[in-house]
């Protein structure tokens, strides 16, 4: 039988099985992660955005980098915690359409700018006198501007072959809606949605890995030509969080989207994947960035003293 596909139709997500006695702390302790997450990665913006020295192409770039997180976190946390008190776990059809979007928005943007911030590095690095002339501001507002039209139009072809699907199912399969989910309520041919998301997945993937093994070996090969101290630990304090980044990005976010194309996957294994890459890069991010990178740290410093001090 199908389900009627509009935005007001009432899907179910799988239950926390919270027992009532805890169901308070983990909404008040889930609260406090998104409001955290917000904060240091809202607090990464506005320190790049009010400091004329960290307007470069680096910091500029990086800038998107906890955007993306924000809008990941939006997308998870807000509806989490609102049905953590309740049972069973509701979503409207048109509200879970929505949260799949912004999740693989957060998801494909992130990937997207962590390969062009990879490629900034290795400009500056390994072509330092070409690296203004490349990267004037022209350039990169075309850059920031193509990954995100690319993003957005990637995740909307994703979200309407997943809606132009009949569905008879109402049961989300993971903790929280995205594209995979949305297209298992479907009871009729799956085929070119999985085509498109395989194809979609190797192309994202394949681009981002080869830029990256690319640069860093570029980058590698340059510090060690050089045989400069200094050269080397400037590669080491700009790359070595990027890389970290990136890495930790690739492995949740490959894991959760592989597992869905594979039936015999555990079931708390994919629904574990799922929500870690939405919760960990956002939280550790602006972490990794405000230790790692030493000019950042600097401004961040400042911030807090003119704001904590009362002279």
């Amino acid at each position: 039988m199908f389900l009627n596909s509009s935005s007001s139709t009432t899907l179910f997500l799988p239950s926390f099985t919270l027992p009532p006695s805890t169901r308070i702390p983990a909404v008040v302790f889930s609260t406090f992660t998104y409001l955290l997450i917000m904060c240091c990665n809202l607090m990464i913006v506005v320190t790049i955005a009010i400091n004329h020295n960290l307007h470069k192409p680096m910091y500029l770039l990086l800038l998107n980098l906890p955007v993306c997180d924000m809008i990941g976190a939006t997308a998870f946390f807000p509806q989490m915690i609102s049905s953590m008190l309740y049972e069973p776990r509701v979503i409207s059809h048109g509200a879970c359409v929505l949260q799949a979007f912004l999740a693989h928005t957060y998801g494909g943007g992130s990937l997207l700018i962590l390969t062009a911030m990879a490629f900034d590095r290795y400009l500056a690095i390994c072509s330092p006198l070409s690296y203004n002339n490349i990267m004037t501001n022209n350039n990169l507002i075309k850059i920031i501007t193509g990954i995100w039209l690319t993003d957005t139009f990637t995740i909307l072809t994703f979200i309407a072959l997943a809606l132009r699907l009949k569905i008879c199912r109402n049961t989300i399969s993971d903790m929280y809606c995205n594209n995979p989910s949305l297209t298992k309520l479907a009871c009729e041919g799956t085929h070119v949605s999985n085509f498109y998301g395989l194809f979609t997945i190797a192309l994202y993937q394949g681009i981002s890995l080869a830029v990256i093994l690319f640069t860093y070996l570029q980058i590698l090969f340059t510090c060690v030509f050089k045989k400069q101290a200094d050269a080397r630990s400037k590669a080491i304090q700009t790359c070595g969080a990027h890389l970290i980044v990136f890495l930790f990005l690739e492995f949740n976010a490959f894991i959760a989207l592989v597992a869905h194309r594979f039936e015999n996957t555990p079931l708390f294994f994919r629904r574990a994947m799922g929500v870690s890459v939405m919760i960990f890069p956002p939280l550790l991010n602006p972490l990794v960035y405000s230790f790692n990178t030493r000019e950042l740290r600097k401004h961040i410093m400042v911030f807090f003293k003119g704001k904590i001090s009362p002279f």
